[in-house]
């Protein structure tokens, strides 16, 4: 294994390592909040890295914890409407839900094996399709709503922390030591872009694109790159900071927003310029998401709500419980 290939492994799962400690040092649940989907404006579910998923059907205003049976980490999932949805993790474990979250059942091969024994990291949803990626460049696609899988060539062995689709062909990826991958055809065809020329060596965790020609990928150190021609090309972007960048996204009013430890970027010029947004309390921050008109922000600790402006307050009707607290009715 080559010498960056160790760095990138290393970086690569620094936060399975020390965000999980940090947690636990501030009093944490054991309930790592790690992704999160809205299908409806009023149907939000949010998930527990250890196996729980919290679920509201009412925008916020009431939850219920509900345990998935998974024994390993979950890492990602997406919501197909308000009654189906997918989460993936460790060891290639897929979990679906076709009952708004009340039950969930392992999705598996005609053996009844797991599609792959990698680690899956990302999700990507568009209509019934989906990708997921993870670990040694693997990414699978379903067609199906997650029911069935078939693999897709990507030409990496590096991890893909990332993977976002615009539409059902335009979709990129990426990952460890700077990976940047896209295709134009739904992942028939994955195309990596030379990223060497910027000194991307870090890893990338996230990728997101507002149109087909203008995107953004972000990393670790404060990584950023910005694309203006679909992902063919890319330039570096000053961050304005040295934190693990984790989730970019836009907003109803066009204001570009991206999630680091403990504080947000934001962009109020479409993208060309990125300013620090403090939070009163370091939540680890990582997903954003759209409910409804609003964004929110999930961190390992807390869920923050879009205000006003650039102000965010937190959601404090949802209280993590570890999948050990959760009561399983009797069959």
């Amino acid at each position: 294994m080559s010498r960056g290939t160790t760095l990138a492994r290393l970086i690569g799962s620094v936060g399975v390592l020390i965000l999980p400690m940090l947690a636990s040092a501030q009093g944490g649940t054991g309930c790592w909040l790690r992704d999160a989907a809205a299908p409806t404006a009023s149907t939000v579910y949010v998930l527990c890295e250890q196996g729980t998923m919290n679920i509201t059907a009412d925008g916020g205003a009431t939850w219920s914890a509900v345990d998935t049976g998974a024994k390993v980490k979950l890492r990602a999932m997406a919501a197909l409407d308000a009654g189906h949805a997918i989460v993936v993790g460790d060891g290639g474990l897929i979990l679906a839900t076709d009952d708004g979250g009340k039950t969930w059942r392992e999705r598996n091969d005609a053996k009844n094996k797991h599609f792959t024994p990698q680690h899956l990291l990302a999700l990507s949803a568009v209509g019934n399709q989906l990708w997921t990626s993870g670990f040694d460049g693997a990414l699978w696609h379903s067609v199906d709503g997650g029911r069935n899988w078939e693999v897709q060539k990507t030409g990496t062995h590096m991890a893909l922390e990332d993977i976002y689709f615009l539409d059902a062909d335009h979709g990129w990826a990426v990952g460890w030591s700077g990976t940047l991958l896209r295709t134009l055809d739904g992942g028939k065809k994955w195309e990596a872009i030379n990223s060497k020329a910027l000194a991307a060596a870090w890893s990338l965790s996230s990728v997101y694109f507002h149109d087909l020609k203008n995107g953004w990928a972000a990393g670790f150190s404060g990584q950023l790159l910005r694309s203006r021609d679909g992902g063919a090309t890319w330039e570096a972007q000053d961050s304005s900071s040295k934190s693990w960048l984790k989730d970019i996204e836009f907003d109803s009013s066009n204001r570009g927003w991206i999630t680091s430890d403990e504080q947000f970027l934001v962009s109020e010029d479409g993208g060309e310029k990125w300013n620090p947004v403090k939070i009163q309390k370091n939540l680890f921050l990582r997903k954003l998401l759209h409910v409804g008109d609003s964004l929110w922000a999930v961190g390992q600790l807390g869920v923050l709500k879009q205000g006003p402006g650039l102000t965010w307050t937190p959601v404090t009707s949802l209280v993590p419980r570890a999948a050990s607290q959760v009561v399983t009715p009797q069959k």
